[in-house]
C-alpha cells in the first residue's frame, strides 16, 4: 500500500442542523443498536443505560457520529413496524442528548415518518439502507427536514437480498445506481448527500471485495463516501471466523478504506477507527 501516492480526497462539509461536520479528513460513526437482533451481539443495547453507557464511551474514543438503529437489517430479519421504532428511538435520542447535547445522532431507518419524528426530537442525519425505494416519501421528507442523507444501495430487501444476488458488473450497477439516487436526491431538494455502496447488502463476498477494490472510482459522484463493513460477513466469514473475532479484519479494510477516499466509516468499534485514521493521515504527510 503507498501512503505517498494515495488517491486526493475531496473535501466536504455537511450541515446537520446547524453544526458544520467538516469531512476534510475522515471520521467514524459508532453503531448503536437499540435492539435484540442484531448480527453482532456486542452491538445490541437493551436499556437506556446501556444506550447512554455506550454513547459516552464512543464520544469519549472520539466517534463523531452515532448511528441509531432500531431494526436488524441483517439477511433475514424480522420487520418491525413504525410504531415499534419510534418506541425505541425516540426515548434513546432524548437520553443520549439530555446527556451530551452536542452529539451528532444519525437515525437509521428506512421510513419516513420515522425519521421524521426522530430529527423534530434532535437527530441531525437520516441513514437509509434503501435510498427512498422502501419509502418514496422518504426523499421529499428529508429534503423538508434540511438534514444531510445517507442513501445505500441494496439489491432487494433485507428478507430477501441474500437469496441469490446477481451482477453483470457489481462496481458500474452499483455507481449508476447510486449517480441516479444522487440525481434523485437533488430534484427533492436534499443538499447533503452520503453516498454508501452498501457492502453485505445483496452481494456475495466475490461481490462485495469487487466493489471494495473498485472503491475509488466512486470519487467520480463528487459526494462524501460512507463504508459501512464492521465485522460483516465478507470479512468474518471470508477469515472463517465469527463476528466477535473480526476487529483485526475490519481494522484493516477500514485502513484500505480511507487510501481509497471513504469519508465516513461506520462501525462497531470507535477506538481501532480512529486509531486507523489518524496512523494512516498521518502518513499521507511524511515526506
Amino acid at each position: 500500500m503507498s501512503f505517498k501516492n494515495t488517491l486526493l480526497r475531496k473535501d466536504f462539509t455537511i450541515n446537520c442542523k446547524g453544526k458544520l461536520l467538516s469531512l476534510e479528513k475522515p471520521v467514524v460513526m459508532g453503531i448503536i443498536n437499540v435492539t435484540d437482533d442484531s448480527f453482532y451481539a456486542a452491538s445490541r443495547s437493551h436499556t437506556l443505560h446501556q444506550v447512554e453507557e455506550q454513547a459516552q464511551q464512543m464520544l469519549a474514543d472520539g466517534a463523531q457520529i452515532l448511528d441509531l438503529g432500531a431494526q436488524s437489517t441483517r439477511p433475514g430479519s424480522h420487520v418491525v413496524g413504525e410504531k415499534e421504532e419510534l418506541e425505541r428511538l425516540l426515548p434513546a435520542i432524548h437520553s443520549i442528548l439530555h446527556h451530551h447535547p452536542d452529539a451528532i445522532l444519525s437515525i437509521d431507518t428506512y421510513y419516513a415518518s420515522v425519521a421524521k419524528a426522530c430529527v423534530l426530537a434532535g437527530a441531525a442525519i437520516v441513514n437509509d439502507i434503501s435510498a427512498g425505494d422502501m419509502d418514496q416519501a422518504m426523499l421529499s421528507a428529508v429534503a423538508d427536514l434540511h438534514v444531510p442523507y445517507i442513501a445505500m444501495h441494496m439489491q432487494g430487501t433485507p428478507q430477501t437480498m441474500q437469496a441469490d444476488p446477481q451482477y453483470d458488473d457489481v462496481t458500474k450497477e452499483v455507481l449508476d445506481y447510486c449517480a441516479q439516487k444522487l440525481v434523485a436526491c437533488r430534484a427533492a431538494g436534499i443538499k447533503d448527500v452520503i453516498i454508501d455502496p452498501g457492502f453485505g447488502f445483496g452481494k456475495t463476498i466475490a461481490h462485495n471485495y469487487k466493489l471494495f477494490h473498485d472503491l475509488a472510482e466512486f470519487q467520480i459522484l463528487e459526494t462524501p463516501l460512507l463504508v459501512g463493513i464492521s465485522r460483516k460477513s465478507m470479512i468474518h466469514k471470508f477469515l472463517g471466523i465469527t463476528p466477535q473475532e473480526a476487529l483485526n479484519g475490519t481494522t484493516v479494510l477500514n485502513t484500505i478504506a480511507i487510501e481509497k477516499g471513504a469519508h465516513i466509516l461506520r462501525v462497531h468499534d470507535v477506538k481501532a477507527a480512529v486509531e486507523a485514521i489518524k496512523m494512516v493521515t498521518f502518513m499521507q504527510t511524511v515526506k
